[in-house]
């Protein structure tokens, strides 16, 4: 039986929903927007977006799990660790292929919409839902390219570069919940491509290739481009971009007309959440994030996705955004208990495990039954163009 998370006023919003975005990325309009314009055509029709969506986004965690399996702990990559063997290069040019065909197809899944007039909220939902999931699988497979350690960051620093890319996807949505206009950044295209490119290269040359210091500066290579491309760009540029476009809806009075309080009501959960993991994360009496780095990162990514979800569906709906997020409250008694009776800490492994597990099964349930809902609200198929039968 499938959970009813959209209310009737939610629904009756989806009804009146119409996609506004604005896309000025030099890259997006003069590359590759026209590559999937000619790409595009060569998919039958019958092939549904939000099948290409999925197969696009399911490449990510694909990609993921091969690397878990070479590379737990992100020490792989280090030299004279005989515990972990080198990943193997395939490895490289395999994960280089999943995010160019990810980001291939999830450029292509709206021009296939458009093509077979199957163009609806459903499908742009369902994609920028699993965009919100991919924001965790893409920066931590850059981790295993440089290893944690002398050549890159440790592990607490993992959490803080995945902050800053969720961080910035969360103000785009914040930015579009307030002004009803999407603005694509300029950085999605540039770090896809660029993480493709950088997985090539080390297929091609070997991950010992990045094992240098920046001159002037310095810092390895793992630390310069924590900084300058991670912190730098993502937070430096795109925070302050949408602001300013908040305050420019605002001041030309076409912005929803939400309060300031209403207007950063999005933003609490995120708050909340990475206030909990950065307390857990450099109190923990275990080190859990050495111990446990993948798991803590995907817990972590999982819980954004979910808040992330909500708002999604808040400002298609033009409803009330969520001020807090249910998984929060697990997730604080998890580090409430860790970090003030420190006689615990013996579990603490085990909540880690148990709260990922928590994480997914309740984001999987969630975007599940909110996707059913909506295609059977809007009477149409998820995974095909044709349309249900009506009944007199």
């Amino acid at each position: 039986m499938v959970f009813r998370y959209l209310s009737k006023d939610v629904l009756a919003g989806f009804d009146k929903y119409k996609y506004s975005a604005i896309d000025t990325s030099p890259i997006s309009n003069y590359i590759t927007h026209p590559f999937w314009n000619w790409l595009v055509q060569f998919f039958p029709v019958w092939v549904a977006p939000n099948t290409i969506t999925l197969a696009g986004f399911l490449l990510l965690p694909l990609q993921f799990l091969v690397l878990s399996y070479y590379d737990p702990e992100f020490l792989a990559s280090n030299d004279g660790n005989p515990e972990y063997p080198p990943i193997p290069r395939w490895v490289w040019l395999f994960s280089s292929l999943c995010i160019f065909f990810a980001h291939t197809l999830d450029g292509i899944d709206g021009k296939q919409a458009r093509r077979t007039k199957t163009s609806g909220p459903l499908g742009e939902m369902f994609d920028h839902g699993l965009d919100s999931w991919i924001t965790v699988f893409m920066p931590v497979g850059i981790f295993s390219i440089f290893g944690i350690g002398a050549h890159s960051i440790n592990y607490t620093h993992c959490l803080y570069v995945l902050a800053s890319v969720q961080v910035s996807f969360i103000f785009s949505h914040w930015e579009k919940y307030n002004t009803g206009i999407l603005y694509l950044p300029w950085a999605y295209d540039i770090s896809q491509l660029g993480m493709a490119l950088l997985f090539l290269a080390t297929y091609i040359s070997g991950n010992d290739m990045w094992k240098f210091t920046v001159p002037y500066i310095g810092w390895n290579i793992g630390t310069f481009m924590e900084y300058t491309v991670m912190y730098a760009m993502s937070l430096g540029f795109a925070i302050p971009v949408s602001l300013w476009n908040v305050y420019q809806a605002h001041v030309a009075k076409t912005s929803k007309g939400r309060g300031l309080y209403e207007g950063c009501r999005p933003i609490f959960p995120v708050v909340v959440l990475y206030g909990l993991f950065f307390i857990w994360v450099n109190y923990s009496p275990t080190a859990i994030m050495d111990r446990q780095p993948r798991l803590m990162l995907l817990a972590c990514g999982t819980t954004f996705a979910n808040i992330a979800c909500r708002l999604i569906v808040a400002q298609m709906s033009s409803s009330r955004c969520h001020g807090f997020n249910a998984l929060l409250l697990p997730l604080a008694m998890i580090v409430a208990t860790v970090v003030l009776f420190p006689t615990m800490a013996v579990w603490e492994n085990a909540m880690c495990i148990g709260y990922t597990i928590l994480a997914l099964a309740a984001h999987l349930h969630y975007g599940i039954c909110v996707v059913d809902q909506l295609a059977d609200h809007l009477h149409i198929y998820i995974f095909s163009t044709k349309r249900p039968p009506t009944h007199d």
